[in-house]
């Protein structure tokens, strides 16, 4: 059902508690309250109901890749990305981390209690963690990197490796923006090397990349940026595109390649982004956010 005709959700209570609920109540004593609910409806589940949930939902079985594969990835992405702090991250963000600064869906994100919800995506976090450091520190140039496991409320793509919940390293580079546009070209450069030197170390460990592509995509007025970013490109071959996207500030980039049972596959997305001035009304604050799939790699490029 679209999320303009949403009626059916609030048939049960009326308008006058939903509005409560939604914009009356302060947020700790909406806090209290779901959690009273939630602690009352706990208590009336039964283990046959857990077994049952545990059998069927999809956001709480386990992955499909074994842990020991996992860790071992996340050991080779990190080290492939040495130039980068790596941190992790906590479970939980705060409520709204993804939709206010982005066009993103609320719905589509697992909302949690006291003002939190489900980590979906960790650049967004690590926009946060870059805000708050670039605050302290303006002149500094922060790059972060994280291995997280993500949860998404929104459909499954019918192919495998890919589920609700799912592995993924992210790379973030945030700083003041330097004469021509140089931090955002040679961000977005860095981040190409990093995840292509990613594939080249995975491939001595056993996977297989082959016919690697890097599609460059760009507005008009951003095209020049893409043109100097593509020229520094090594390692595979780079195709231009028009960016029509506007989740992205101008400049995005993909990395495909060819999967063990011969899909053509985007492994690596990421680009430029406006969060930073969003998130501190510096708009000479620049934000490079990029991710590639950990855990559909380990499904579809391991021979």
């Amino acid at each position: 059902m679209p999320d303009a005709d949403r009626s059916w959700t609030t048939a049960g209570i009326g308008d006058a508690a939903h509005a409560a609920l939604s914009d009356g109540l302060p947020a700790s004593a909406l806090w209290s309250l779901l959690l009273d609910v939630f602690a009352r409806r706990a208590a009336r589940r039964s283990p046959a109901e857990l077994l049952r949930q545990w059998e069927r939902d999809g956001f709480v079985g386990p992955a499909a890749v074994d842990q020991r594969t996992l860790t071992a990835l996340d050991g080779h992405l990190l080290a492939a990305a040495a130039g980068f702090e790596a941190i992790e991250l906590s479970p939980l963000a705060p409520l709204a981390a993804c939709s206010a600064v982005g066009p993103t869906s609320q719905n589509k994100i697992v909302s949690a209690l006291r003002g939190t919800e489900v980590v979906s995506d960790p650049t967004n976090v690590l926009a946060l963690e870059c805000a708050r450091r670039l605050r302290a520190e303006p002149e500094q140039t922060v790059r972060l990197v994280t291995c997280h496991r993500c949860v998404r409320a929104q459909e499954v793509p019918k192919q495998p490796g890919f589920a609700p919940h799912f592995r993924i390293v992210c790379l973030a580079t945030a700083g003041r923006e330097q004469p021509d546009h140089a931090l955002t070209v040679d961000a977005l450069g860095e981040h190409i090397a990093t995840h292509l030197a990613a594939f080249d170390r995975l491939e001595r460990h056993g996977y297989a990349f082959p016919d690697r592509r890097v599609t460059l995509l760009a507005t008009a007025a951003r095209a020049p940026l893409a043109d100097r970013i593509a020229a520094a490109v090594g390692g595979a071959p780079v195709v231009r595109d028009v960016l029509a996207h506007a989740y992205y500030d101008g400049l995005r980039f993909q990395i495909s390649t060819r999967t063990v049972d011969g899909d053509d596959v985007s492994l690596v997305d990421g680009g430029s982004f406006d969060w930073l001035g969003t998130l501190t009304s510096n708009r000479r604050l620049v934000f490079i956010a990029s991710g590639m799939g950990a855990q559909l790699a380990a499904v579809r490029c391991r021979p």
